[in-house]
């Protein structure tokens, strides 16, 4: 079997996301498989080269994975024709400018979302990609998790009949700093710094819900800001400026009602950190990160309300779990797989720039209907 390299220059994986998704649990660990298997036959073995503004932490970072080349010159890195990929993690208002270099230096493009912090050069990211003829994708992980893979099974064989509705909770307690560190950065909470719930998780809910439920066609959110003071890295306080709660309804092309809870100050009783829970006329499924249980129609218990008896039920017992033979990795690995099959083979991948753009779009008008306190469309992009 053939196999090649690719050179994958890697930007901001010296944060938590980039270096243990991205790096660790994708790109070593496809490294240490022996490479992927493209769609044509041969055999793809990834060369990073780590790049970052700190050098203790690259030189650390590089060699946890195996001796891996590193710089913090990002300009020589572009001009290295070695390395034909680049890759970006670093946080949300670097991304976009140091995309457009990469494109101009004729490189294919792989980045986290947000890819940008407005629509319009989110969009402008995925016209000038499309110009340079280079090959381009966002990380849209969500849609690779075992619990929404088995949703789609369920979906694509017509177990729910007509979807009537969707329920998403996604969150947990983020320690404010003071007496407990938080397990979020400092700049998650400051505006200024691209901080915010909705810029964060409203792009996942776009791809997640068109992927799944529909194209979304409008949004009505409300944001919130429950925990005004936090502490960050060094002890200090700051007076967060930006949401950390959004409640949002959207409504998809296929009629579709969705409800979307993303909080940092929730604490969780429910079956796991994001739940989908999913009614459809002959059936209904509630998705976690791993799991999936279901419940036909034909299963469905007869229930009467009678708040005089108090629980005299367990309703979980009339669910049961969607058994699945086939074997799940990591979501963020099985993407990474795809866009190296995309960009060594030609292989579809749909998940591009524009895909991104739509995200972004989506947190926009996100905060635009806070604002207004009102129902928003949401229009075509291109």
């Amino acid at each position: 079997m053939e196999t090649i390299t690719l050179g994958i220059i890697m930007n901001g994986v010296t944060g938590r996301m980039g270096a243990n998704q991205h790096l660790e649990r994708s790109i070593t660990a496809i490294r240490n498989a022996g490479g992927v298997t493209l769609a044509d036959g041969r055999r793809l073995f990834p060369e990073p080269l780590l790049v970052g503004r700190n050098p203790e932490k690259l030189a650390a970072l590089a060699k946890a994975n195996g001796e891996l080349p590193w710089t913090t010159d990002l300009d020589s890195a572009l001009g290295d024709g070695r390395y034909p990929v680049y890759f970006d993690a670093q946080t949300t208002l670097l991304r976009a400018g140091a995309v457009k270099k990469a494109i101009a230096a004729g490189k294919h493009i792989y980045c986290e979302k947000p890819t940008a912090t407005c629509t319009a050069d989110a969009l402008e990211l995925h016209l000038l990609a499309e110009q340079a003829g280079v090959k381009h994708g966002v990380v849209q992980d969500k849609l690779w998790l075992p619990g929404l893979l088995k949703l789609k099974k369920l979906i694509d064989s017509d177990f729910f009949g007509r979807i009537l509705s969707v329920r998403g909770e996604f969150g947990y307690w983020v320690f404010d700093g003071g007496d407990m560190p938080m397990q979020r950065p400092s700049w998650n909470y400051r505006k200024e710094e691209g901080g915010g719930i909705m810029v964060d998780m409203l792009c996942h809910w776009r791809y997640v819900i068109d992927n799944l439920f529909g194209r979304v066609r409008s949004i009505s959110c409300l944001g919130a800001t429950h925990i005004g003071k936090r502490w960050d890295e060094t002890g200090t306080p700051f007076e967060v400026d930006t949401d950390d709660a959004a409640y949002a309804t959207l409504e998809t092309d296929t009629g579709v009602i969705c409800q979307f809870n993303s909080s940092w100050a929730t604490r969780v009783r429910r079956d796991d950190l994001l739940t989908l829970h999913v009614d459809g006329e002959k059936g209904s499924a509630v998705a976690g990160l791993t799991q999936c249980w279901i419940q036909p129609a034909s299963e469905t218990p007869r229930y009467v309300w009678n708040p005089d008896l108090g629980r005299a039920l367990s309703y979980e017992q009339a669910w049961t779990v969607f058994e699945e033979k086939a074997a799940y990795g990591n979501a963020f690995k099985a993407e990474w797989e795809l866009f190296l099959n995309h960009v060594a083979s030609g292989e579809p991948f749909r998940w591009n720039l524009l895909e991104g753009a739509k995200g972004v779009q989506l947190a926009e008008l996100g905060l635009e209907s806070w604002k207004q306190r009102a129902w928003v469309d949401v229009f075509d992009l291109l």
